[in-house]
C-alpha cells in the first residue's frame, strides 16, 4: 500500500514540474523533482521487502515515470532546452510498451527489454541536466542537448528492437492449447 502511494505522489509531481519549468522557477523544479527520484528510489525495494509486488504496482510506478519525465522533457522541450524528439519519443516508447506488455496476444504483463529499462532510466538525466542549467550552470547546456539526442537514438533503437520482437512472436508456430490433442498422428 505505501510503495503505490510513494508511485501516486510521484505521479503528482510531473504537472507541478512541468508548471515550474515552464514558468522559469528552477528551484520548484529541482525540489520537485528531487522528490519524485527519491519515491522512485524507495517504492520499488519497499514493496519487495513488505512482500507488497502487484502487478497494479508495477503499472503504477511506470506510469509514475513517464509522466514525471514526458511532462519534463516536454516542458523542457517548449523551452529549448531539449529536443522536442525526446519527449514525443518518450511518449511513442511508452504506448508501445503498455499496448505490447497488456493488449497484443502474450502480453499478460510488463514486457520489459534491457534497452528501455536503461532508457527509462536515463531520461531523468537530461531532465536533471536541464534543470541545473536552468539554475546557473549554463556551461552543461551542450552535453545536455547532446545526451537527449543520444537518448533520441537509443529510444528508436529501442521502438525498432520492439517491433522486431512483435514481429518474431507473431512468425513463431503458436504452441497448440492445453488438452488438445494433435490428431495429425492418427
Amino acid at each position: 500500500m505505501i510503495p503505490d502511494l510513494l508511485s501516486v505522489a510521484r505521479l503528482l509531481t510531473a504537472a507541478p514540474l512541468a508548471w515550474a519549468l515552464l514558468h522559469e522557477a528552477p528551484g520548484l523544479a529541482a525540489l520537485l523533482l528531487a522528490l519524485a527520484v527519491a519515491s522512485d528510489l524507495l517504492d520499488g525495494p519497499l514493496a519487495r521487502r513488505t512482500r507488497g509486488e502487484t502487478e497494479r504496482g508495477r503499472w503504477l510506478d511506470h506510469l509514475a515515470d513517464f509522466a514525471v519525465v514526458s511532462a519534463g522533457l516536454a516542458a523542457c522541450a517548449w523551452r529549448g532546452l531539449v529536443p522536442l524528439a525526446l519527449p514525443i519519443l518518450v511518449a511513442l516508447a511508452f504506448a508501445q510498451y503498455a499496448i505490447d506488455s497488456r493488449w497484443l496476444p502474450g502480453g499478460r504483463g510488463l514486457r520489459m527489454s534491457w534497452l528501455g529499462r536503461c532508457n527509462g532510466v536515463a531520461y531523468f538525466v537530461p531532465l536533471a541536466g536541464a534543470i541545473l542549467v536552468e539554475l546557473g550552470l549554463g556551461e552543461l547546456a551542450v552535453a545536455v542537448r547532446a545526451l537527449a539526442w543520444l537518448l533520441v537514438a537509443t529510444t528508436l533503437l529501442s521502438i525498432a528492437d520492439r517491433l522486431r520482437a512483435l514481429a518474431a512472436r507473431a512468425a513463431a508456430p503458436a504452441a497448440p492449447a492445453a488438452g488438445t490433442a494433435d490428431r495429425s498422428r492418427r
